[in-house]
């Protein structure tokens, strides 16, 4: 596919890894950005999607209406597009959609759709419930998550009694490790890229609860999850499957929960992912490139890892209300989604995200830790930006 100087629009909540990506295959990139963060703006033109009332977030609905001006021929989408099929449509009007389209979103974002689906063609899920069970049927636990979720967002323990508002469904708690696979599809076949461990609700992150907050990619020797082979065999059948079933394009992941071997599906990322970002870190090889191809039919083979390393990343949230004072401090090689000088960060939004490598997995999770440590000795908390 030729890319040169080809415009090409992405919008999400975050854009930057993608749009990079894409920057340095050769596109012309406009980004709908919900941070703007300047490394983004190294590499896009970026519109700044700002909420139409100041108590409420970016979505988007809103995002999808500031593509309306942009005249670009190609777009592409992150996270949390994947909710909202009727802002999809609109952002692919007038442009080749790289990506699943609405169509496709409707079903596999449809929890119980995907439950019903991968039950039938026989794969391990955990069951899910659009009303609270009875007194008779609340053995085990369950979680309640927001029908439209992503990054575990909203994501809480139900306990029986509780009510179960339209906007929520419930999922079987499983224990186990929470990880997730990359793959690439061409609608009909999948290609595994990569498998990672997640972190959620890491405090020395910020972040508390089932919030992700960060990926350690896995390599050929790494220990990762136990029983990881069968596992992995397994993660690749499923991707295999989901394709299949609805017709998946370009890169997607499947998060889950690693319980003795297997890989019990939690929900779809019919989209680029936090995680893939590492992928290319690690195998030198452009994400956005091969999603390109993907959309067209063309998959590429297994990538294979330049070495045993494994690489990381860690999104910074503020603690208390914040402030940078310069992004200077935030120019390093293991940052990105550097925030600008001045600027103010409500308490549990992300600040940036650091990167790690190191031999093995602690090691990546300890790097991680010093560079967040380092990330809240740059910043100034509220109570002294008057002496600031």
């Amino acid at each position: 596919m030729d890319s040169k100087l080809r415009h090409l629009l992405v919008a999400g909540v975050t854009t930057r890894a993608l749009a990079v990506s894409a920057a340095r295959a050769g596109y012309r990139v406009t980004a709908i950005d919900a941070f703007g963060d300047l490394d983004l703006r190294e590499a896009a033109e970026v519109i700044l999607a700002r909420p139409a009332k100041q108590h409420m977030r970016y979505g988007p609905p809103q995002a999808a209406r500031e593509a309306d001006r942009v005249p670009a021929e190609l777009a592409a989408y992150t996270s949390n597009f994947e909710n909202y099929p009727a802002a999809v449509a609109r952002l692919s009007r007038g442009r080749r959609l790289l990506g699943n389209p609405a169509s496709v979103l409707c079903q596999v974002r449809n929890p119980f759709q995907l439950t019903q689906v991968l039950r039938r063609c026989g794969v391990p899920v955990p069951e899910t419930r659009s009303r609270a069970p009875g007194q008779a049927a609340t053995r085990g636990q369950w979680v309640m998550k927001p029908r439209r979720s992503g990054g575990g967002h909203g994501v809480t323990r139900w306990t029986p009694g509780r009510p179960l508002p339209r906007s929520m469904y419930l999922q079987q708690h499983v224990s186990g490790i929470p990880g997730s696979v990359s793959f690439v599809a061409d609608g009909r076949s999948a290609v595994v890229l990569g498998f990672s461990r997640q972190l959620v609700g890491d405090a020395r992150l910020g972040a508390g609860g089932y919030r992700y907050c960060g990926s350690i990619l896995g390599g050929p020797r790494s220990k990762l999850f136990p029983q990881q082979g069968e596992l992995l065999d397994r993660a690749g059948l499923l991707a295999e499957v989901i394709t299949r079933e609805f017709g998946l394009l370009g890169v997607n992941g499947i998060d889950f929960i690693a319980r003795r071997g297997i890989p019990y599906p939690l929900e779809v990322n019919p989209r680029f992912s936090a995680s893939m970002e590492l992928i290319e870190r690690a195998y030198g090889i452009s994400m956005f490139r091969i999603h390109a191809d993907a959309c067209v039919g063309l998959l590429p083979s297994t990538p294979e890892p330049n070495s045993n390393v494994l690489h990381g990343k860690g999104i910074v949230f503020a603690r208390n209300h914040t402030r940078i004072p310069s992004s200077q401090k935030f120019r390093r090689p293991w940052m990105a989604d550097v925030p600008h000088g001045g600027e103010h960060i409500s308490q549990g939004r992300p600040i940036c995200t650091v990167f790690a490598a190191a031999r093995n997995p602690d090691a990546c999770r300890r790097l991680i830790w010093k560079r967040a440590g380092l990330v809240y000795r740059a910043v100034t908390p509220a109570d002294q930006w008057t002496a600031a």
